[in-house]
């Protein structure tokens, strides 16, 4: 069942298009989709959706936590958070694999669904961390490895030094840090020379010399995660800014034909006509734009 909601964001609901539909044919009676759980990578059409790439596109589609498909999936990924079912039997040895997990599943299920306690409550923990590595008003590596090993890793062992700068923690954190903490936190993920791993590999504080380009929809959906931050508005104003200098003459957004990177974009069925790609894109761009003025 399709549910409206307020939650769903303005614009056209593309729930019940084509690209929907093909997602949720590749979903498990259990609610996860494709092989396995976990991939942030573009789906590249040879092999079956993961239940990552799925959440991604879908709630780039506009999909909540009200519709029955995220809730069956919501629902599954809370049990696994839980220790209460497995969700595959994937890993990788370059990983404290458990905690790694069970950021992914935190994340995911915050990104939805914000107030969930579970998530919820293994968010905070990170947060301690992010406050702990953030407590002299700088960023402490040693804080960071002691608070890290003290609240989240507890003895496992770690193959890798572990990194905030992606997608998960900076899904995870939104709403849970002191305004302080925030701040600096912000910083230093915009002038992170590796950008954003997983979504950007550049500093998100220089957008992409390109606009329309598929560079700008990677930039795009960095900042896109960080505009859920109670500080966006304030430390994300250069992004609006040159997000604004880059309209068309009509207002609107065009980001071109490459743009089309199966996540984010397209949005309409088909990318045919120039009209429906520049409609996909304002809408898109909209979305985020409405957090950050």
């Amino acid at each position: 069942m399709i549910r409206n909601h307020p939650d769903n964001a303005a614009g056209n609901d593309h729930r019940q298009g084509l690209h929907a539909l093909a997602v949720l044919a590749e979903q498990n009676a259990d609610g996860t989709f494709g092989r396995m759980f976990h991939s942030l990578a573009r789906p590249d059409g040879k092999h079956p959706l993961t239940t990552e790439q799925a959440l991604r596109r879908l709630y780039a589609l506009g999909f909540t936590r009200w519709d029955e498909a995220i809730q069956l999936t919501l629902h599954t990924l809370t049990d696994c958070l839980l220790y209460k079912r497995k969700i595959d039997d994937y890993s990788e040895k370059s990983h404290n694999w458990e905690l790694f997990t069970r950021t992914m599943l935190a994340a995911w299920l915050r990104r939805f669904d914000p107030e969930n306690a579970p998530a919820l409550d293994f968010a905070r923990q990170w947060a301690k961390v992010i406050e702990a590595a953030f407590e002299d008003g700088v960023f402490c590596k040693q804080a960071y490895l002691e608070a890290y090993e003290q609240i989240l890793s507890r003895g496992a062992k770690e193959s890798r030094e572990p990194d905030f700068c992606n997608f998960y923690p900076l899904a995870l954190l939104p709403g849970l840090l002191r305004p302080d903490t925030e701040s600096l936190f912000f910083d230093y993920i915009l002038v992170n020379p590796k950008g954003v791993y997983y979504l950007y590999d550049r500093p998100l504080y220089k957008p992409p010399e390109v606009f329309a380009s598929l560079d700008t929809v990677r930039w795009l959906s960095a900042i896109e995660l960080l505009s859920h931050y109670p500080q966006a508005k304030e430390k994300l104003a250069f992004a609006a800014q040159w997000i604004n200098q880059n309209r068309l003459p009509d207002l609107r957004w065009d980001l071109g034909p490459k743009a089309k990177d199966g996540i984010h974009l397209p949005l309409s069925d088909s990318w045919r006509k120039k009209e429906d790609r520049i409609k996909d894109c304002t809408e898109w761009i909209g979305r985020i734009m409405s957090k950050l003025v």
